[in-house]
């Protein structure tokens, strides 16, 4: 079980999306395999949104990212849940 960072609710580890900081750069994780700290995320344009809104990325990573950064990622993100439904 995992948990959310947008909704925080706990969840199994597949239905979830895995981001990982590594040398200071946010990016998914496709097969969970990858070095570096990651988090979670729902496969959710809900909670992405809540995600962005709180900052989340910044507080599980315990970084300042830049604004620029943080909104590719939830753009590629949003994209991706688009993609698959």
């Amino acid at each position: 079980m995992r948990r959310c960072v947008g909704c925080m609710e706990s969840k199994p580890k597949a239905e979830l999306l895995r981001i990982v900081c590594s040398d200071g750069i946010l990016r998914r994780d496709g097969d969970g395999l990858a070095p570096g700290r990651g988090t979670y995320i729902c496969k959710s344009a809900l909670c992405i949104e809540n995600a962005k809104k709180r900052r989340a990325f910044n507080r599980a990573f315990r970084q300042n990212f830049s604004q620029e950064m943080t909104d590719d990622v939830f753009k590629k993100l949003t994209e991706e849940i688009e993609d698959a439904e």
